[in-house]
């Protein structure tokens, strides 16, 4: 995914080669007709409604995690006020957790099963504070699910959901917490994620790796001359709606407000605070972590035309955790929940309803 200056590592590229002036005269020459492009598929979908509908009122609210970031919450009711569930959304590298547009209407919707769902915003990302480099890890973000889920949702069963970086979040707390999946957690979700070797293949083949000089030059270019950078991402803004469709998603022809809105939450995260997670995605290693999930019901999902992290990454995980449910969403990208929404809620909505039968009192028992 890109946007105005970098996405997952696409950006880190285009922006820095932008912030040497290569990108900047690739723009200027490419700016018409990637604009046209932009223009044609508008006026294409014109006729259909702009936007994505109503949400259901939620509650914002604030975590502290264990260093004392504060992290941005959000929590939606039952309507029912009945929950038996609570499921924890989070979301992946460079976004936010508009990620989950559609599942934060359709999730709280359901009356079998009825639950309450909790989002936030994962450190330095989207509403949440700015977070010290050195914390950027995915350990520390395995921590700060930790820290929401005692605030938030201190009792009861639990369904985790993550997407990418997200999904890894999701290991590192399986990994720390072992005990919590054997109690609690009834069911996880694993979207187009990886338990490893990020940098094997991919778009994060040469992106994340320690040793390219480029990532590593935007990141200190952001942090010297964030202006400079930020002027980048404007300049080289139409190139850069283009790269973001073409790694976010399998179809070309996708309606262009989903574009905009992953253009928009990745233009909301400054980019040294992105380049301060490359290290700690291509260094993500937390395959002996997946155990811990066998006792829980594990939805594996992955778009088979996902240029980020390769569907193999998907199998990968399946492989480990044989009873898992894998979903592969043919010609999808990097972000089935919002390319194809109302197959990943049919996903979903199967999970919860065995999560819940696995969690009830006279339904299947985990081990401890």
């Amino acid at each position: 995914m890109v946007n105005r200056g970098q996405i997952w590592g696409t950006v880190a590229g285009a922006t820095g080669a932008a912030a040497t002036g290569v990108a900047v005269g690739v723009a200027a020459r490419k700016h018409s007709k990637i604009a046209a492009e932009r223009r044609r598929l508008a006026t294409q979908l014109a006729e259909g409604p702009p936007e994505p509908g109503r949400t259901p009122v939620s509650e914002s609210s604030s975590v502290t995690a264990d260093d004392g970031v504060r992290l941005s919450c959000e929590e939606i009711e039952a309507p029912s006020g009945n929950a038996v569930l609570t499921v924890v959304l989070v979301h992946g590298f460079a976004l936010d957790r508009r990620t989950w547009h559609f599942q934060r209407r359709s999730l709280p919707a359901l009356n079998d099963p009825a639950i309450r769902v909790v989002l936030y915003d994962q450190r330095s990302h989207g509403r949440s504070e700015r977070a010290p480099k050195e914390s950027c890890t995915i350990e520390q973000l395995g921590h700060d699910l930790d820290a929401v889920v005692r605030a938030l949702a201190p009792e009861g069963p639990l369904v985790l959901m993550g997407h990418s970086m997200g999904g890894m979040t999701i290991m590192a707390l399986a990994e720390q917490h072992p005990a919590l999946f054997a109690e609690r957690v009834a069911g996880v979700a694993l979207v187009s994620t990886s338990a490893g070797e990020v940098g094997s293949a991919g778009l994060s083949g040469t992106l994340l790796s320690r040793h390219n000089p480029l990532t590593r030059g935007v990141g200190l270019l952001a942090r010297l001359q964030p202006k400079l950078v930020e002027g980048v991402r404007k300049v080289a803004g139409d190139v850069i709606w283009a790269i973001t469709r073409n790694f976010a998603y399998g179809d070309r022809n996708v309606e262009p407000w989903l574009v905009d809105l992953v253009d928009e939450m990745i233009s909301a995260n400054a980019v040294d605070a992105l380049t301060d997670f490359v290290d700690t995605v291509g260094s993500h290693d937390r395959l002996a972590a997946l155990p811990a999930l066998s006792t829980c019901e594990v939805l594996v999902a992955a778009g088979d035309a996902d240029r980020v992290i390769p569907v193999s990454h998907s199998d990968v995980i399946a492989a480990e955790l044989p009873e898992a449910t894998l979903v592969r969403f043919e010609g999808v990208g990097h972000l089935p929940m919002l390319e194809q929404p109302g197959r990943m809620d049919e996903a979903l909505a199967d999970l919860l309803r065995r999560s819940v039968a696995r969690s009830a009192p006279n339904g299947l028992r985990r081990r401890a």
